[in-house]
């Protein structure tokens, strides 16, 4: 699996979550940048 087709699937899992319950946007914005980074940390070692 691609990390792009992971990434786009925690896009649209979040956007979806965020439809139905938005006080939880800046939970959701911290995981996403968290495993945006460990993806990122990973793919350079």
């Amino acid at each position: 699996m691609e990390w792009g087709l992971v990434i786009a699937i925690l896009t649209l899992v979040a956007g979806i979550i965020v439809l139905i319950w938005p006080k939880i946007l800046n939970y959701i914005v911290a995981a996403f940048l968290i495993v945006t980074g460990i993806l990122g940390i990973i793919a350079n070692i």
